[in-house]
């Protein structure tokens, strides 16, 4: 184990934490959604297919999808593993378990990242970044409300719990192998014509005729460009500067604007435990500064 490691790259680090902050709000969005009668399957298309049309209208350079066939496993591994299988996961997860279980098992991702990382790439894993770890992962569970009411676990909600995590996770690792042969752009751009093509089998026709209302629609332009495709792109950004360890950590900032948008826009209440939880995700972001 090393004791030191190198300082973030300040602009790396923006990205990641600009990224988690975009991320956080998507909850702004699902539930105008919802209540307009989309599922949360529906909205996992809406996200991607929406997400792959917004960058293959608005890219100029069309050379982003020139790639190499032999790395295209790597974009599968970002677009259909992480970012589809995830959020089946941990919807699933949502349905059978408190969202508070459901939320704690996703972010046992950056610790899962810590450990490939090392095993993968040898990463140090410093007495810095497990002290981070350690504080993200309190601060992540006080946000959720894991300590503060009575929670509702079977054997198979943790096992799809842990599996969202896992996949999560593995945006990281499958996204820092693409970053050594392509561009940030170049690994959003695939990681969305394969999670925007996986996507399809989730489509129910019936719930996405709501988006020929205007507000509805909106709602979801506001959802694919700012919680879904700005956020990508900033975060595979930074992480193509920044140890995955790191940039997962980083992210943690999502439950904590979630948290924070919550009392803002929808009138949740704070408690304690959650002020003092977004103070740990805080504490461990600062260290990794």
């Amino acid at each position: 184990m090393e004791t030191e490691t190198k300082k973030t790259p300040r602009g790396a680090a923006a990205s990641i934490l600009a990224a988690a902050a975009l991320w956080g709000i998507i909850g702004v969005w699902n539930r105008r959604l919802m209540a307009g009668g989309l599922s949360p399957y529906s909205i996992v298309v809406v996200r991607n297919c929406g997400g792959l049309g917004l960058l293959t209208a608005a890219l100029r350079d069309r050379s982003v999808f020139r790639v190499e066939r032999q790395h295209l496993k790597y974009f599968f591994g970002t677009g259909v593993v992480s970012v589809v299988l995830f959020t089946v996961c941990y919807f699933s997860c949502q349905e059978i378990c408190s969202l508070a279980v459901a939320s704690i098992l996703l972010y046992t991702a950056p610790a899962i990242v810590v450990v490939l990382s090392a095993l993968l790439w040898r990463e140090p894993v410093t007495k810095k970044k497990l002290l981070a770890l350690g504080l993200t992962l309190v601060g992540c569970a006080l946000v959720c409300g894991v300590f503060s009411g009575a929670l509702t676990v079977t054997g198979g909600g943790i096992a799809l719990g842990l599996g969202a995590g896992f996949y999560y996770a593995l945006y990281s690792i499958f996204g820092r192998y693409a970053l050594a042969h392509y561009g940030p752009m170049t690994v959003t751009v695939w990681t969305f014509v394969f999670a925007g093509a996986a996507s399809l089998v989730l489509v129910r026709p019936a719930e996405l005729a709501a988006l020929a209302q205007p507000s509805m629609a909106l709602t979801a332009v506001g959802l694919v460009v700012c919680s879904t495709v700005l956020p990508y792109i900033l975060y595979t950004r930074g992480l193509a500067r920044v140890e995955a360890g790191k940039a997962s950590i980083l992210a943690s900032l999502e439950p904590v604007v979630a948290s924070v948008a919550g009392v803002v826009l929808f009138g949740e209440p704070m408690s304690p435990l959650t002020a003092a939880g977004i103070v740990c995700v805080l504490a461990g972001v600062y260290i990794l500064r």
